[in-house]
């Protein structure tokens, strides 16, 4: 639907599923969900627990609600809640965690900056706000339009719509795609009051059903009869509630509790090392901020480092990044990686597609078929033909093409999925092609030294090329290193863009237009950068690459660490481990598997732990066995993963780091599934170690019995106590391992 700010149409709610009307604050979840607050409760008694989207998410459905007697559209799911003002001008006039009850909004600001043509522009926005530090609903009244912004035109409702194509291939998470929710897009006309630009902004705003998280991204189109340039934007301005008070300087300051994220991210291996776009400022209308020189960081604002200079010929529209924020309703560190990794199965569920994974240092087409042979016979599911084999995907040799069409063919006869390795950055191609440093004038300088442009020629062959071999040989992955790492170009030779200022964006379009054409077609995606939201399927899980060359010993506990740390902002299935079946980088002997046979206890420890984890490792060798024994026991694993997959694939608790010294592990949970847990234990030590484990049963949505069973042993029957945990006799034998699965109670109980 379609209607006018100034249009009388009175109230209505539109709802993404019927009868979610709404919700008071005190009927969705408490302020710190879980066992709190319990004192003034009978002794022995247990209140009924609130509603908590992270254990049940159907209540809380996006709705939007449109009132012109308060000239007001809200848009809400019960979690959140963002209103706008829509005349004189629109502008965001509340921002609500419901709840906690707190308010995220302090003051008024434009709903998006944009340059055109070299001029600056606010879009919507209202002027007059006597106090920065808190806002009251009577001032808004007061409040005017800045003639030289951008005006409100209309606005419009709908469902959410698919950023791109996702096709399925392969087990994952029954996530719907594209995920279910409201959109709301409020348009934007030139200024009156001055002959500004013939365009039309649109700033489009999501809303998620089940998760307190909103999506906000503009669109330009130009409405005129010559070309315009779109030379940089600001899509989100939040005059936010300060995370800290000082009056001075803290050093690192706590910031605003809200995860900001966008498409537009490169080079780093996580959220925040790859976040290009998300910047926490000082507000300089904030005068009454306890900071005495006024820096507090409170003010969001996300836009691009450069550009995007983008030229918009007349009837087209421009589309900016997507801004993802996601509203913390506690600060408990569990409970904030929760949420974060429900963001990412929701808004990029393609991250729970998990592939058993073989990679093959060969590209013999005997060892590859020897290889493939073993991956069907014990369970594997995928092949990489991984860097150092000697594939070259950029060859156009058509014999080499029909060589890997043929082991291609072989792997899907035997039921294996078949891919292989491709360097894009971190390497010289030509002073004609690499990427031009504007301080110099000359190659050099880019982030891993040298850098071909995306937007050279040679980038336009590349990407073509690979295409084009993908679609010949029916290869089902890409392992794709040195993704583009954010490196500008100064060259104006370079068809793909016109000099620096629009480099940067014109090269990341190529990239993630890339991935998105590989998830369309169901190609799975390796790539050691945080392109999740862009398509890809995985990244490492977080190690250093040297230590794989350590003793064994110390390899498997590191691992372990790892994975512990690298699932509080991933979901198992989002990074990867590493197994050095053959010497890599160095450590020889003391490093290595091989011989398989002769190092079982070690081979079949980071089996165990890697699967016991829910994450894939790559088994990097060429081959996968070399006795029935060994064999044996990769099979043991792979069956136990498959058995257990939805469970082991599920959330993960942090129970305890491992230390070396000490039982350590890990709880998967699963709310909506059977079983509902499965805590994993193991002792590093070289003596059997037995301690009770006070378990954390929360997340699970048990409350007052769970029925736990060691290993394949019978029941046991637990109550579990008013702070949602158990506590378990766990006994480990010396570097061993055990696992208990925690199951609902028989109905009636």
């Amino acid at each position: 639907m379609k209607s006018s700010g100034r249009a009388a149409i009175g109230f209505i709610i539109i709802s993404s599923a019927l009868g979610a009307e709404g919700f008071s604050p005190a009927r969705q979840a408490p302020a710190k969900p879980g066992p709190h607050s319990r004192a003034a409760q009978p002794r022995g008694a247990r209140a009924a627990r609130p509603a908590d989207w992270l254990l049940d998410p159907s209540p809380f459905k996006a709705r939007i609600i449109k009132d012109d007697s308060k000239k007001e559209i809200s848009i809400t799911n019960g979690l959140i809640r963002r209103t706008f003002r829509l005349a004189p001008n629109a502008a965001t006039v509340d921002f609500q965690n419901l709840v906690t009850g707190e308010s995220i909004l302090r003051a008024v600001e434009p709903e998006a900056m944009v340059v055109i043509d070299g001029r600056s522009f606010e879009v919507g926005g209202l002027k007059g706000q006597p106090e920065h530090g808190y806002l009251l609903p009577e001032w808004l009244d007061l409040m005017t339009a800045d003639p030289g912004a951008f005006r409100f035109r209309d606005v419009s409702l709908g469902q959410i719509e698919r950023r791109f194509e996702w096709r399925r291939k392969r087990p994952a998470a029954e996530s719907p795609w594209p995920p279910r929710g409201l959109s709301l897009t409020l348009r934007f006309d030139p200024p009156p009051a001055a002959a500004g630009p013939n365009v039309t902004v649109a700033i489009h705003y999501e809303l998620y059903d089940g998760l307190p998280l909103l999506g906000k991204w503009l669109s330009v189109e130009n409405r005129g009869g010559a070309p315009v340039t779109l030379n940089s934007f600001t899509s989100e301005i939040l005059a936010a509630v300060e995370g800290e008070a000082t009056v001075e300087n803290p050093g690192p300051w706590t910031l605003p509790n809200i995860h900001v994220e966008s498409d537009y991210a490169f080079l780093g291996s996580s959220a925040a090392g790859g976040n290009r776009t998300a910047h926490w400022v000082p507000d300089p209308a904030y005068d009454t901020q306890v900071n005495y020189p006024r820096q507090t960081l409170c003010r969001l604002e996300c836009r691009p480092p450069l550009g995007p200079a983008a030229r918009i010929a007349p009837g087209e529209t421009f589309e900016t990044f997507r801004t993802f924020e996601l509203v913390f309703d506690s600060t408990d560190r569990e409970r904030k990686a929760l949420s974060l990794r429900r963001m990412y199965r929701t808004v990029a569920p393609w991250v729970t597609e998990n592939p058993i994974i073989m990679h093959l240092r060969s590209t013999d087409p005997d060892v590859v078929r020897i290889a493939i042979d073993q991956c069907a016979e014990v369970g594997f599911e995928m092949v990489i033909l991984s860097f150092g084999s000697g594939l070259d995907m950029e060859s156009e040799d058509q014999a080499n093409v029909a060589r890997f069409r043929a082991l291609a063919d072989h792997a899907h006869a035997q039921g294996i999925e078949i891919g292989g390795y491709s360097l894009l950055a971190s390497r010289r191609v030509s002073d004609t092609d690499d990427v031009i440093n504007p301080k110099t004038g000359k190659t050099g300088g880019a982030v891993f030294g040298n850098s071909p442009c995306l937007g050279s020629r040679w980038g336009w062959d590349y990407f073509r090329k690979i295409k084009a071999f993908l679609e010949a040989t029916g290869f089902d992955l890409l392992e794709h290193d040195g993704s583009y790492p954010g490196d500008v170009c100064a060259s104006q030779n370079h068809p793909g863009h016109k000099g620096l200022e629009d480099s940067q964006w014109a090269q990341w379009k190529a990239v993630t237009d890339f991935y998105r054409w590989c998830r369309g077609r169901g190609i799975y995606l390796n790539v050691p950068d945080w392109y999740f939201l862009s398509g890809s399927n995985k990244t490492g899980m977080g190690y250093r690459e040297t230590n794989w060359s350590l003793p064994r010993d110390r390899q498997i506990i590191l691992g372990r660490q790892n994975i512990f740390d690298g699932t509080w902002e991933k979901t198992p299935s989002m990074g990867w481990m590493f197994v050095p079946l053959v010497e890599y980088q160095g450590g020889g002997a003391a490093a290595t598997l091989e011989p398989l046979a002769e190092h079982l206890d070690a081979y079949e420890a980071h089996l165990a732990q890697n699967f016991l984890s829910g994450v894939q490792a790559c088994y990097r060798g060429t081959r996968l066995y070399d006795s029935e024994a060994t064999k044996s026991v990769v099979r043991k694993w792979v069956d136990f993963y498959k058995e257990h997959r939805t469970i082991l694939d599920s959330d993960i608790i942090h129970l305890r780091r491992p230390d070396g010294r000490d039982i350590d592990g890990v709880l998967h949970v699963n709310p909506s599934g059977e079983p509902r847990g499965m805590a994993v234990f193991h002792n590093p030590t070289g003596q059997a170690m037995e301690k009770k484990v006070a378990v954390p049963l929360y997340y699970t949505g048990l409350e007052r019995l769970a029925q736990v069973r060691e290993q394949d042993g019978p029941a046991v029957s637990y109550r579990i106590d008013r702070n949602y945990k158990i506590y378990l006799p766990v006994k480990v034998a010396p570097r061993g391992r055990t696992w208990f699965t925690i199951e609902a109670p028989p109905a009636g109980r």
